[in-house]
């Protein structure tokens, strides 16, 4: 990679510049083809409520939800709905984003809590009885969904932003709100049974909230599972792969018979399992965690194969950088992974309000500066 030298970074461009009709979904797809397209895209899952209050000049929610942050866990989605359709719709335009995203990303596994029935997620499950006190996923909770993802197909009518809805999060549903992560764990070994049970319970289910999405109308799917730590996977491959690869791939069917792209998002080292999550059909991974991934050796191993999407630390220079930092960090993003086509530019996870807002708008203009083709 070519050094950067500052005269590259043009201070007079700290200022918001607005993308007005930039938006494209063909362009993210194709991206996702490993095409060259007019410029990189930028995309975020999750941009918090200041920063989106900032853009719009009023209190919108955050691009999760109108209240809470499902992000953050089942008990913050509680009651919540999905940011409003031409709130997001809008900011999209502002920043040049080209899709709109519903969450349904945990498995809504219930329990009855002072006479109401609430999301588990208090991690209380012990035993198999504990497990089958509770109150399944059934085709309600994906209807509810569905209601919202109509909204905003709708809502996007007339415009050329897509819209793509985010979910199965089967693993780590289990590990981080019915279980105490290190009881899980030890039951991947100790009661594999029970482990493949609960498993195949939010297969299940997703594997019908798939088909339901297909039916609506997605441009793609985004399905997310924090399945990796900085140094590899939670569980040794050689015992994961089989428990979770067979429900992916039950998962993913309708949704690859359909021939609608799929981005699947993990953070940590997925080293040990990339070349059976592109064999499995995924076509762009995000986010690149910068603290596993090095993106430039990411970019030589698998960039001809899959689209990459994300790395932009959010530590630095997002946090603790200046708007000069923000935008060499980008140029040299772009010198390595934009060459060819396959990359989809953000942060290596979410724009939370710590993020300095200066520092956001830094980067959306450094993409749409830098990454022209």
């Amino acid at each position: 990679m070519k050094e950067i030298i500052m005269d590259q970074i043009k201070p007079g461009s700290l200022d918001f510049k607005g993308h007005q009709g930039d938006s494209d979904i063909g362009r993210l797809l194709a991206t996702f083809r490993g095409e060259k397209t007019d410029r990189v895209p930028n995309f975020e899952i999750l941009i918090e409520d200041k920063h989106v209050e900032k853009l719009l000049g009023r209190y919108a929610g955050n691009t999760l939800a109108l209240g809470g942050d499902p992000a953050k866990g089942i008990e913050e989605s509680e009651g919540s709905r999905p940011m409003h359709a031409k709130d997001y719709v809008e900011l999209c335009q502002k920043i040049g984003q080209d899709v709109i995203v519903v969450e349904a990303l945990w498995t809504p596994f219930k329990k009855w809590k002072n006479g109401k029935l609430v999301l588990a997620g208090d991690r209380s499950i012990k035993t198999r009885k504990d497990f089958e006190s509770l109150v399944m996923p059934n085709s309600e909770d994906i209807e509810t969904k569905m209601r919202y993802l109509r909204e905003y197909r709708e809502a996007v009518k007339g415009t050329r932003i897509g819209v793509s809805i985010l979910l199965g999060a089967l693993f780590q549903t289990a590990y981080e709100f019915l279980f105490n992560m290190a009881d899980f764990m030890l039951l991947v070994y100790d009661d594999r049974d029970f482990v493949e049970d609960i498993l195949d319970i939010s297969t299940s289910y997703w594997v019908e909230f798939s088909r339901a999405a297909i039916c609506e109308g997605i441009d793609f799917l985004f399905l997310a599972d924090d399945i990796a730590y900085k140094n590899g996977l939670f569980v040794r491959p050689e015992d994961f792969k089989p428990l979770w690869l067979p429900r992916l791939k039950r998962i993913l069917e309708p949704i690859l018979n359909a021939r609608v792209p799929v981005m699947f998002h993990s953070d940590g080292k997925l080293d040990a399992i990339m070349d059976d999550l592109i064999d499995a059909g995924i076509n762009c991974l995000n986010p690149m965690d910068p603290y596993s991934v090095d993106y430039r050796d990411y970019k030589i191993r698998y960039g001809r194969r899959i689209a990459l999407s994300g790395n932009i630390d959010i530590e630095y220079p997002l946090v603790r950088g200046t708007p000069q930092d923000v935008r060499k960090d980008v140029l040299a993003h772009m010198e390595t992974l934009k060459p060819g086509g396959g990359w989809v530019a953000g942060s290596s996870h979410s724009i939370v309000n710590y993020i300095p807002h200066e520092n956001f708008i830094a980067m959306i203009n450094a993409i749409h500066e830098y990454g022209k083709y």
